[in-house]
């Protein structure tokens, strides 16, 4: 059995799943309420800058930002742990397969499941915000839809990653909410207190080109780093600058001479998660007793 086989059969068990279209839906509901915000919140609050398609695909890293992390827990965190967990795992293996084409497919089906979902939900919000703005970037919009398409699959692979890791469902759950809370929730307090030790116990008034990579290991600020380095042009289209914020602290990717502390470094460290999660998933996959 390939793990094309494999990847197979989990996205068609996982298309006929409730949860997934629960997810699709969701996120399709929260794109056009967040699309139609962004595009009648200038009038509302009075502003004189109006709504570009540009500045609608900045505001929608946001919402993805937020979005992918859990839906990918939801979608994968019992990938391997439950299979496991149910005893179904030495089935799939009594097949002329191996447990790397398993962790692989799962891997796969995983990623295009969760690319499924987001992909119907980007391209509902999208279509509805061009439609109210009158203007649509189409190049700019593919080229987005796939780089978020990409940061999905990343998240699929952390998270199957860490379904590998465990035989339990519940310690899956545990670990990869960890992770998000960690990377999500607290990683821009965790390189300013860094920051903060190494500057005896102060906040100095330039920022260090060190602590902008240090701020990209959290995978959604590497998304947007991402963004902006393959977009270049949706700053100046949404009238913002292209800077990467973190607690508070604006670093000027364009001011930045090296190029650790530019926003290409985001591409890097995406593809550093994907190798970092597949070699420790199949590793630790490869040696467990199941």
């Amino acid at each position: 059995m390939s793990w094309f086989a494999v990847a197979k059969k989990d996205f068609r068990d996982a298309v006929q799943s409730r949860a997934l279209w629960a997810l699709v839906t969701v996120f399709v509901v929260l794109s056009i309420v967040s699309t139609y915000a962004y595009v009648e919140a200038p009038a509302l609050l009075g502003s004189t800058t109006a709504a570009t398609f540009g500045g609608l695909l900045l505001f929608t890293v946001g919402l993805v930002g937020l979005f992918v992390p859990l839906a990918a827990i939801v979608v994968c965190y019992k990938s391997l742990a439950g299979e496991r967990e149910l005893g179904s795992i030495k089935l799939l293996l009594s097949l002329p397969t191996t447990r790397r084409r398993v962790f692989v497919g799962k891997v796969v089906g995983r990623a295009a499941v969760l690319a499924f979902g987001l992909g119907v939900g980007l391209l509902v919000g999208l279509g509805v915000g061009a439609a109210l703005l009158g203007d649509l970037d189409a190049a700019a919009a593919l080229l987005f839809v796939l780089i978020t398409l990409a940061f999905a699959a990343v998240y699929a692979t952390i998270v199957v990653g860490i379904s590998a890791a465990t035989g339990s469902t519940s310690r899956a759950t545990t670990l990869a909410l960890g992770f998000f809370v960690v990377f999500e929730l607290l990683w821009d307090v965790i390189p300013m207190g860094i920051l903060y030790v190494l500057e005896g116990f102060t906040i100095p008034s330039t920022m260090p080109d060190w602590l902008y990579p240090l701020l990209q290991l959290s995978p959604s600020s590497a998304y947007l780093s991402t963004v902006v380095a393959l977009l270049p042009d949706l700053a100046d289209a949404s009238g913002t600058e292209p800077t990467q914020a973190g607690a508070g602290v604006e670093v000027a990717a364009d001011a930045a001479e090296p190029f650790y502390a530019s926003p290409e470094i985001g591409v890097l460290v995406l593809l550093a998660w994907v190798l970092v999660s597949l070699v420790i998933g199949l590793v630790l996959f490869d040696g467990t007793d199941l």
